[in-house]
C-alpha cells in the first residue's frame, strides 16, 4: 500500500506534486485517468487520495463515489472547478477536503500532514529520509524497505523517535536489551555499525546516526 495515490491527468503538474510528496517522505503512485485510479486503489490501496475532477474515462466525482463504496480512506479533491455546486458535490460524495487550483503547495502539504497525523501518527514515523511503520515493524530509507534484525529495528526506532537528542550508551543499551540482559554493552556498538551500513551513504562518515564522543549517539534527519 502506498501512502498517497495522486489522480491527475496533467502529467507535469502530477510529476511536480509527486516530487514534493516524496521529498516529504511519502510513497506515491500516480494515475492519469479515472479507471486506472479505481483499479489501482482496489488492487493496491492507499492511505490518502489526491483527486482531480476533470479526468479521462471516469471523472473525479465517480472515482470518489467508487472509493467511498468500500473504504473510508481520506480524499482531498484538487480541482480547477470552483463553483459552489462542484464543491458541495465533492464533499457530499465523501471527500474530506476540496482545494481549488491553482493551489499553494505548502497549504496542501500541511493539510496532508494534518490528515496523516490525525489518522496514522500512532503507526507511522516519517521525516523525509526514513519512514518507520511501527505496527508492521518495517523501516524504509527513501521509500526502499530496509532488511533489519529485530534489535536493529528497535534501536533505529528509539533513535528516530528522539531525533536531535543525544542518547547515552547506557540508556540505549538498557532500553533495547534491558537492565538484566546477558548481552555485552559492546553489542550496542555492533548494532550501530550495522545500522550505519544500511542507512548511511558513507558509513565511515555518518550523517544520520552521529556519535557524540564520551556520551552516546544522536539521530539527525
Amino acid at each position: 500500500m502506498v501512502d498517497i495515490l495522486v489522480v491527475e491527468d496533467n502529467i507535469e503538474m502530477a510529476a511536480l506534486l509527486c516530487d514534493f510528496l516524496e521529498a516529504d517522505g511519502y510513497s506515491v503512485k500516480h494515475c492519469a485517468d479515472g479507471d486506472s485510479s479505481v483499479n489501482s486503489f482496489e488492487s493496491e490501496g492507499a492511505r490518502l487520495v489526491i483527486l482531480d475532477i476533470m479526468l479521462p474515462s471516469l471523472d473525479g466525482f465517480a472515482v470518489c463515489r467508487k472509493i467511498r463504496e468500500n473504504a473510508n480512506t481520506p480524499i482531498i479533491i484538487v480541482s480547477a472547478k470552483t463553483e459552489k455546486d462542484d464543491k458541495l458535490n465533492g464533499l457530499i460524495l465523501g471527500a474530506d477536503d476540496y482545494i481549488e487550483k491553482p493551489y499553494d503547495i505548502d497549504i496542501l502539504l500541511a493539510k496532508i500532514k494534518g490528515i496523516f497525523t490525525r489518522r496514522y501518527q500512532t503507526d507511522i514515523l516519517s521525516d523525509g529520509f526514513l519512514k518507520i511503520d511501527k505496527s508492521k515493524r518495517i523501516a524504509y530509507k527513501e521509500n526502499t524497505p530496509l532488511d533489519l534484525r529485530q534489535k536493529e529495528f528497535d534501536l533505529l526506532l528509539l533513535l528516530a523517535e528522539n531525533a536531535g537528542k543525544t542518547l547515552s550508551k547506557d540508556y540505549l543499551f538498557n532500553q533495547i536489551w534491558g537492565f538484566d540482559s546477558f548481552s555485552e554493552p559492546q553489542t550496542l556498538t555492533v548494532h550501530i555499525k550495522w545500522l550505519r551500513q544500511k542507512i548511511e551513504a558513507n558509513p565511515k562518515k555518518p550523517e544520520h546516526i552521529v556519535t557524540v564522543w564520551g556520551v552516546g549517539y544522536r539521530y539527525e534527519r
